[in-house]
């Protein structure tokens, strides 16, 4: 029997758990190579590119085959003292290392063809969704500011519009109320390379950041009555993957950047198109690149101009240690483009046929906390106050976490997130709006702490989560970022705490408690004697979260 039938042999013995002697140095190198395959076997696995059903096939085969080889194996030797004789070749290293990834080549080769096996019987469709019941407490502060006193602090600039509108808005009482998430979705590989995607969810066409549905609530808020649900269309896309590593999307994609809420609302989807690489993993290192176009408004000529965001994010990954500790950073850049509002003047509205607000930023997506002007030509004639922006927007953000896996199963993950509106400059908004807004501000941050389980996905694991956030009014665009932490919104600061506890396979409880408080008044600082508001918010989640 030459070298490589011998170790083949023995590899085949390994994974079919059977016990085979042999000298320490030998079974110590057996030994790894059987956790290298099982590894690989597994890492196969959860990449997709192996079916359990498939492993647990590969796994019985390899011990029939064990079997049979030692069954036609001559009787074993005998020694004086009656116990068996084992005799191991000497097995070169440089032999063992040749063999090893031949080995390893001849069991992704099987894998690849079992996979593509699979593929053709119809993995091709796969079906995924998730459901969330959530309870959940508002509690505004007892001594907040009266929504009558921030209406009439200043009739041409606002950071809380809706407010402005609304006198009789809840910044006292405290709500209570009962919210259900479901998303479905279906994914179909229609060649190797080219992919499309389907996803429903429950929620509203009226703002992009939730997907949550009040219970006894119907349309407009009114009163629901057991009122049935309506279901949105929450992504709808093509993705091609001309190359290894390389992805082309067009449609309505989940969101492409790595980072944190601080920046985008954990259940906002983008419209748009994106180009994704990633290097191929190596032991210790790994980057990409993402870049994309995504569309806000379009050009309609004589009514309004186009509106979009450019974004581009590199990054960079790092494993180190004797565990699976990592490190990953990334930086990107979001521009957006005709977002700033714009004057309008009294021959806009005389000239213009069928007159529609040009630069108005819409009660439709915005939540609150960007500073905005009134862009009416004449408030005195026109029937309603339409808001711009007072701000341009480019922000600059950068994003880090560490996994330290040195306790594994618990983990530590520290998360920091820093934006800048690069492009928040108090002259241009003077120019722009006519007013001297002296305060706001353009910076943000988010830093977070974990320790547990990184997700939960059986029984019994758990992770609790401290944060600390503080988010200026004009740092990022208020209609993308987190819309629970104070009310939603930007111009707030606080703390998070949290924790995840798994009942069953996959499905776990959440609770979360967010204390807000209000960075700068609602009423933009452009006179001798500014109005101060307060607005503190303490709110309550517990959800049932599910997933398939």
């Amino acid at each position: 029997m030459n070298n490589k039938r011998v170790l083949v042999l023995s590899l085949t013995a390994a994974l079919a758990g059977l016990p085979l002697a042999a000298h320490s140095e030998e079974r110590e190198d057996l030994e790894k190579l059987r956790a290298t395959v099982l590894s690989l076997i597994d890492t196969l696995i959860k990449t997709g590119v192996l079916p359990r059903d498939k492993a647990d096939a590969l796994m019985r085969d390899a011990q029939v085959r064990a079997n049979a080889q030692l069954a036609q194996s001559p009787p074993a030797e005998l020694g004086a003292d009656g116990k068996k004789i084992v005799r191991v070749p000497y097995v070169p290293e440089a032999v063992r290392v040749q063999m090893r990834d031949e080995i390893k080549a001849e069991v992704l080769a099987e894998t690849r063809g079992a996979a593509a096996a699979t593929t053709a019987a119809g993995s091709r469709f796969q079906v995924e969704g998730d459901m969330r019941l959530r309870a959940e407490t508002i509690r505004p502060s007892s001594d907040n500011s009266l929504a009558k006193d921030v209406s009439f602090g200043n009739p041409d600039a606002t950071r809380a519009a809706d407010i402005w509108a609304n006198p009789n808005f809840n910044t006292s009482e405290v709500q209570n109320r009962s919210r259900v998430r479901a998303r479905l979705g279906f994914n179909f590989a229609v060649t190797d390379t080219v992919s499309t995607g389907l996803f429903l969810s429950t929620g509203s066409v009226t703002g992009p950041t939730s997907t949550n549905q009040t219970m006894a609530t119907g349309a407009s808020q009114t009163p629901g009555f057991f009122n049935k649900y309506g279901v949105v269309i929450d992504r709808a896309f093509i993705k091609y993957q001309p190359l290894v590593g390389l992805n082309l999307s067009g449609g309505r994609v989940r969101n492409p950047f790595m980072g944190t809420d601080l920046l985008w609302a954990d259940d906002l989807n983008f419209e748009g198109f994106v180009l994704d690489w990633r290097a191929p993993a190596g032991q210790l290192m790994d980057s990409f690149v993402t870049a994309g176009w995504f569309p806000l408004a379009f050009n309609v000529p004589a009514q309004s101009k186009s509106r979009d965001l450019l974004a581009v994010q590199g990054g960079m990954g790092w494993q180190f240690g004797v565990k699976e500790n990592k490190l990953k950073v990334a930086a990107a850049l979001y521009g957006y483009s005709g977002v700033e509002g714009i004057k309008e003047t009294t021959s806009d509205k005389s000239t213009v046929p069928g007159y529609v607000v040009r630069s108005e930023y819409g009660s439709g997506y915005r939540q609150r906390g960007n500073t905005l002007f009134r862009i009416n030509a004449n408030p005195l004639v026109d029937s309603a106050t339409n808001w711009g922006l007072a701000s341009s927007f480019r922000e600059l953000n950068l994003t880090g976490t560490v996994d330290i896996a040195q306790f594994d199963p618990m983990h530590i993950v520290l998360t920091a997130d820093f934006v800048r509106n690069l492009a928040f400059k108090r002259g241009e908004m003077q120019t722009r709006t006519g007013l001297n807004v002296q305060d706001g501000s353009g910076t943000g941050f988010l830093l977070r702490a974990q320790l547990g389980a990184p997700v939960i996905k059986v029984a019994n694991e758990w992770n609790v989560s401290m944060a600390y956030r503080r988010l200026g009014s004009d740092a990022v665009l208020d209609a993308f970022t987190n819309s629970d932490f104070g009310l939603g919104g930007t111009n707030n600061k606080g703390f998070i705490l949290g924790g995840n506890y798994g009942l069953t396979k996959n499905t776990w409880l959440t609770a979360r408690w967010m204390s807000s408080q209000l960075l700068d008044s609602l009423v933009p600082a452009v006179r001798a004697n500014p109005t101060q508001t307060k607005l503190s918010v303490d709110t309550f989640q517990l959800d049932l979260n599910a997933r398939f």
